[in-house]
């Protein structure tokens, strides 16, 4: 009977098991819920659909109301926007998680209103024979308004000087050793152009060469074409009128000037100001071109060099002093400056939407809000995209149809104007958490400079993302895709991929400068922008001038705002791309071609003399090999990844290789004498030769002066450049390889 039991038992037993497994197939799950959420990928179709609800009318609108009044950094008005940001932000129906305002004790400089900036012509007894206007021509309503800035140099220094005047081109350092070449330039006073160098730097270079004080103007032969006719100019077209000034801060630093890599707070210790660095100590004060053909159409002396006549209506001569015309060769130009340096709160105004999955990985959006008058164009055009953007986005969060993967972090810049200030305090007091979460950072100030193409600005991982975004939005003027129309305007071959559009590379010129050149994230910077085929205009010609208004902007910039339309299209699908994506769209593999071309650069113009210092380029060579090689690896990881391999912790591992390539490019000890300037590869440079600036800069000195010292500098500068390309290497390879 024993052996009955034995068999009833196993067969009880083999029911019960069939029975467990019946259950285990069709009554649980296959996989759980949470395990699919974490694996969830972009989703297109809500990508068309935010694409398709971009506004054109609500942008115009938007714009309309930010450039309505003035609204210089810290003013009423620009309070007035803190609190309409905030507002939108936080709006019940549309509106973010969260939304806040941050404040900085910032030094800003402002034109004293009741004692006027002056440019003058003296007799020698003192007796005033032209005197330059305060304002600009008010030819319509917009420029009527109470509370515009009169025209003046952010942080130029006050002082009276007064000597003869002579035409320095574009204030480069070569332009005032031609003039030293030929006359003396000892207790002369400067007038230069905008354009050639930076602006502040033309004052500084004056100085090393005896000049006591600069006027800048903008040449017509530069801005409109050559056009100076005022029937040719606003409002009668995009051109800028006669009296229109160039407003603009005149540092060579970014960020707040007392407060170097520290959050400017109340208890911040503040660096005394004599020891500011990249001033001018020198008075300077900018006119329009009207008033500059007064001056420089009556100069005296040679004429000068062909490439530096201007569109005037007069041949330009160096001076120094004026012809017996108008004015006396004896006669002075005086430059009185009075401007006033303060301490004032100024607020950033951030928007946050918590990430799903990833609430600790940051895709930052950002734009400032300042301006020098109006500023429809610079930067209002910009915050307008952003506030469409973040409506609809806000929209689907409080609709619950939508939340990011990651966290997107909106943010309104205040005291751009005045040298990327909100942007960099923020940085600093963010400094550890942006540096070990930021995914990636894009940046829309003038989103739209005129209606012709896309214009990008980025570090090559954000070409692939940007790419991507503009093969999916249509232009507004034809039936070709952004992308496609981009590169018929802009283009460069490719040895990965052929003919594709121009991506520029980014220096300090907007509020990406702290995020890339301090902290090491992937930027971009994208825009609409006028056909250089058509324009050489250096830049829109309203620029920083009370004519840049709303009316500007809807008669000549973008009609219909369609441009303003594709724009918001495009950097939201880059935003979506970054935020929703379950692999971060970085290509790092497309820095290999800056590399390569990098050190074919460096072979050619520096090998030789290098050589014969015993300096070898060797090392490098093989440390952009040994990147080309991890760069494919990791991303014939990514494109044979499988189903099973996209579990959260190899994504999230993958991913954390991705977002830290940039930072492994940073050097904090690489540039001592640069206040922020950290990346490697994207520093400033002084040398001609396109390369790793360190290294090129280094070279130049050393040859120079062929001393050891500078020798030594230089392999120390190659030393940098070859661990940063190892570590970026390092980084993209397996994690376990160490």
């Amino acid at each position: 009977m024993n052996w009955i039991k034995v068999v009833g038992i196993v067969l009880g037993a083999a029911v019960i098991l069939a029975i467990g497994l019946l259950i285990g197939f069709f009554g649980i799950p296959g996989e759980p819920k949470w395990v699919k959420d974490l694996a969830q990928d972009l989703d297109e179709k809500f990508i068309n659909q935010f694409m398709e609800e971009v506004d054109s009318k609500r942008i115009e609108e938007n714009l309309r109301i930010l450039s309505e009044k003035p609204h210089v950094a810290t003013s009423a008005a620009d309070e007035e926007l803190v609190k309409l940001m905030l507002s939108r932000w936080k709006d019940p129906n549309s509106g973010l998680d969260d939304a806040r305002e941050e404040r900085y004790h910032v030094f800003l400089s402002f034109p004293d209103e009741a004692n006027p900036n002056t440019v003058k012509v003296l007799t020698p007894d003192g007796s005033s024979q032209f005197t330059a206007n305060h304002t600009e021509e008010q030819l319509t309503e917009d420029q009527k308004h109470p509370t515009i800035l009169q025209p003046f140099l952010a942080y130029a220094p006050n002082g009276s000087v007064k000597g003869k005047l002579v035409f320095a081109n574009e204030g480069k350092v070569s332009d005032y050793q031609y003039l030293a070449n030929h006359i003396n330039l000892n207790g002369t006073i400067a007038i230069v152009r905008y354009g050639g160098t930076g602006r502040v730097n033309k004052a500084i270079n004056a100085a090393k060469f005896g000049v006591i004080g600069v006027i800048i103007y903008t040449d017509p032969k530069d801005i409109n074409d050559g056009l100076s006719n005022p029937a040719d100019t606003y409002p009668n077209s995009w051109y800028l009128p006669p009296s229109g000034v160039e407003r603009g801060s005149f540092k060579e630093n970014f960020g707040d000037q007392l407060t170097p890599y520290y959050p400017a707070k109340e208890f911040t210790y503040r660096i005394p100001e004599s020891k500011i660095k990249g001033i001018s100590h020198i008075p300077a004060q900018p006119i329009g071109f009207q008033d500059a053909q007064a001056l420089i159409c009556e100069l005296g002396g040679t004429k000068a060099p062909e490439n530096w006549q201007g569109s005037l209506g007069c041949a330009y001569n160096i001076g120094p002093g004026f012809r017996p015309n108008r004015f006396s060769n004896s006669d002075d130009v005086q430059v009185n400056v009075y401007n006033k340096r303060t301490i004032k709160s100024s607020a950033n105004v951030m928007g946050i939407i918590r990430g799903a999955v990833e609430p600790d990985r940051y895709v930052l959006y950002g734009n400032h809000r300042d301006s020098w008058v109006h500023g429809a164009i610079d930067p209002s055009s910009g915050t307008t995209v952003m506030l469409e953007i973040s409506r609809i986005l806000g929209t689907k969060l409080k609709q619950g149809k939508w939340r990011p993967r990651r966290s997107i972090v909106f943010g309104s810049w205040g005291a751009e104007e005045f040298g990327l200030i909100g942007s960099t305090e923020f940085a600093e007091d963010y400094y550890s958490k942006l540096r070990d979460r930021t995914v990636a950072y894009i940046n829309v100030d003038i989103s739209v400079f005129a209606n012709a193409t896309l214009r990008v600005q980025g570090t090559p991982p954000a070409q692939n993302v940007v790419f991507a975004a503009s093969k999916q939005v249509k232009t507004p003027s034809n039936s070709l895709t952004v992308y496609d129309n981009w590169k018929s305007h802009s283009n460069r071959t490719s040895s990965q991929y052929g003919l594709i559009p121009q991506i520029g590379t980014l220096g300090i010129g907007s509020d990406y400068a702290p995020f890339l050149h301090y902290l090491g994230i992937t930027c971009m910077d994208i825009a609409y922008t006028y056909d250089s085929r058509v324009t050489s205009a250096r830049i829109y010609p309203a620029y920083h001038t009370a004519f840049d208004t709303f009316d500007y902007t809807a008669k000549y910039i973008d009609p219909g705002f369609t441009s303003h339309q594709t724009v918001a299209r495009t950097a939201g699908n880059v935003l979506l791309r970054l935020s929703d994506s379950l692999i971060l769209p970085l290509g790092v593999r497309d820095y290999v071609e800056k590399l390569e071309d990098y050190y074919s650069r460096a072979v050619e113009n520096f090998q030789a003399n290098l050589t014969k210092h015993n300096i070898s380029l060797e090392p490098l060579r093989t440390a952009i090999n040994r990147y080309k090689k991890a760069a494919d690896d990791l991303e014939g990881t990514i494109k044979n990844l499988k189903k099973s391999d996209k579990t959260p912790l190899n994504i999230r591992r993958i991913n954390d290789q991705l977002m830290l390539l940039e930072r492994a490019f940073i050097n904090h000890l690489a540039f001592p004498d640069k206040l922020y300037f950290s990346h490697v590869l994207w520093a400033s440079r002084t040398s001609s030769v396109v390369t790793f600036p360190g290294l090129a800069d280094a070279y130049q000195t050393a040859k120079e002066s062929d001393l050891t010292d500078d020798w030594n500098l230089a392999h120390h500068h190659l030393t940098i450049a070859i661990q940063a390309v190892d570590n970026a290497a390092s980084t993209l390879e397996e994690v376990t390889n160490i």
